[in-house]
């Protein structure tokens, strides 16, 4: 800006000093011709008295005199009489010349032209004398042009010396204007120190601002709802431009890729992903074509989606939508697996039944032993009755049945209660049971939670050693009532914790086998705490007894 109001200063200042000399000469020239118009008229002057006092004697004597000025005499005929600058014998009849004319009829005449006698423009004035003869002087008649290349030196001296005097001038305005303009608080220009003319550029400035203000609240707000919105997602989202450099992406995307950078945006999808055919995948949706896909990364399922951005025809970028199939793939294989388990644990009691009654029909069971294949049949209906029990609790318990209320529950009665029941089964194996602790209150469905109880009191006292204990406690912590059952039975070794909860999964299934558990006692367990906003934990080990704790919201 500085430069273009320096340049245009500069111009105008050329402008104005060869506008000013033109104007000064024309003027001057004009003065020049009035000058030169006042001293041919009193040259006429007083040459007419000079011939009138003594005779035409008179021009002989100022002959050579004065050469500046010329003079010439004509006659009544227009003949040439005198001419103090040329012979007037080689002179033209001068009747005819424009201002001889008009003196001879007017008495005075004037005239300016170009004179072929002495090659230049000449300015002529006339008058006629008492005997009719006409008195002529001339002068030269220097035009602008003349006068300007006469004069030039001087002109182009005078001319630096304005312009370098103006050049000085013109840089100083020019800060000057700048300064203020340079100086002016985009943050709150009303306190700029300014002139009158900046007074409009102020306003533009402070409209402007509250504009792009109110402009940047608005995209504050709408980046901010962007960010609840992404952040809120279970799903990752990344947004890519055309070239594939990041745009947007929310913490679930980088926890899905296994990124540890807390802002991914600006690199390259390639610096942040590195599984080859999860980048084979984006590259394509880039390319405009829409693929859906799931690749293992870090050790969970992801089902990636990449979708072209177009604009009209053009590619201008791609969403790549991530999300976490691992639990549906794992539910998936405990459906497989619970389907395959239901129908082999299905088949067994069934199978047995089927046998003995076959042999019973035959007639090949030995009369004494008749009874003990009645029993088995029944024991092994009895399994295959506890086993559907189980199936159908867990399929209530899967869907959240909405006829099971929840009351008020003494946790501790409900616990001695149950102890009671297995009583007799901890006497068989010689295991004492004890319970600690006092009134512990929880909202709960009365079955559900003596199922709980139940089962983890009949798997301590089950895989218990003979002459072992179990310690069933109540206690309170942080608002939250604690039910723990520990034992000192054989244990679950480390590397089966994680299964240990999963439907049908023994750790030692030919002890389970034997002891008759159909494999679903901590399925059940897990599922009634889940389904009372409970939270369960394990510790045990192989040998080392295994202890169980549930910790239920208090009442």
């Amino acid at each position: 800006m500085r430069s273009r109001i320096f340049v245009s200063m500069l111009i105008l200042v050329l402008l104005t000093i060869m506008l000013s000399t033109l104007f000064l000469f024309a003027v001057y020239y004009q003065q020049l011709s009035k000058d030169v118009e006042r001293e041919m008229n009193n040259g006429v002057a007083y040459v007419s008295a000079g011939i009138k006092a003594v005779g035409y004697d008179y021009l002989s004597e100022i002959d050579g005199l004065d050469r500046n000025s010329r003079i010439t005499l004509v006659d009544l005929d227009g003949t040439v009489l005198f001419d103090n600058f040329a012979d007037v014998s080689n002179m033209d009849n001068h009747r005819d010349r424009e201002e001889i004319a008009e003196a001879m009829s007017e008495g005075r005449g004037q005239s300016v032209r170009f004179s072929k006698t002495l090659d230049s423009h000449y300015y002529y004035l006339a008058v006629r004398l008492d005997d009719g003869k006409v008195l002529r002087i001339s002068a030269r008649a220097d035009s602008i042009f003349t006068v300007f290349m006469d004069n030039i030196v001087l002109i182009i001296a005078i001319a630096l010396v304005a312009f370098l005097i103006l050049l000085i001038l013109a840089r100083q305005l020019t800060k000057r204007i700048v300064e203020p303009i340079n100086k002016i608080d985009l943050e709150n220009p009303d306190e700029s120190e300014i002139y009158d003319e900046l007074s409009p550029l102020i306003t533009r400035i402070r409209k402007q601002r509250s504009h792009i203000e109110q402009q940047m609240v608005e995209l504050k707000k709408k980046q901010d709802e962007f960010i609840a919105i992404t952040e809120g997602m279970d799903e990752g989202l990344i947004v890519l431009d055309k070239m594939g450099y990041i745009l947007s992406i929310n913490n679930r995307a980088l926890e899905l890729v296994g990124s540890s950078r807390s802002d991914q945006t600006g690199i390259h999808f390639l610096e942040l992903i590195r599984e080859f055919q999860v980048q084979k995948t984006i590259e394509s949706a880039l390319d405009g074509k829409f693929l859906e896909k799931s690749f293992k990364i870090e050790n969970k399922i992801v089902e990636l989606r990449a979708n072209p951005v177009f604009e009209g025809k053009e590619v201008k970028g791609a969403i790549v939508l991530l999300v976490d199939v691992t639990e549906k793939y794992r539910a998936e294989t405990i459906r497989k697996e619970f389907s395959a388990n239901v129908s082999h644990e299905l088949k067994t009691p069934l199978t047995s039944i089927y046998g003995y009654a076959e042999l019973l029909k035959n007639g090949l069971v030995k009369e004494e032993d008749v009874q003990s294949f009645y029993q088995r049949i029944i024991d092994e209906a009895s399994r295959l009755i506890t086993l559907i029990d189980d199936i159908i609790k867990l399929s209530q318990l899967d869907e959240r049945t909405t006829d099971l209320v929840k009351e008020k529950l003494n946790l501790y009665d409900r616990a001695k209660n149950i102890i009671g029941t297995l009583e007799l089964m901890s006497q068989e194996k010689m295991i004492t049971v004890t319970l600690e602790g006092g009134d512990a209150w929880i909202y709960g469905v009365p079955r559900l939670i003596d199922d709980l109880i139940y089962n983890l009191c009949h798997n301590a006292i089950k895989y218990n050693r003979p002459k072992g204990s179990v310690n069933v406690k109540l206690s309170k912590k942080a608002g939250r009532v604690l039910l723990s059952v520990k034992d000192t039975g054989i244990g679950i070794p480390k590397e089966h914790h994680d299964r240990i909860f999963e439907r049908f999964y023994r750790v030692d299934k030919s002890h389970s086998k034997e002891t008759g558990g159909t494999g679903l006692g901590l399925s059940i367990v897990k599922h009634i705490t889940n389904y009372h906003e409970g939270i369960i934990s394990l510790d045990s080990d192989r040998d080392k007894g295994t202890e169980i704790t549930i910790s239920f919201p208090e009442a």
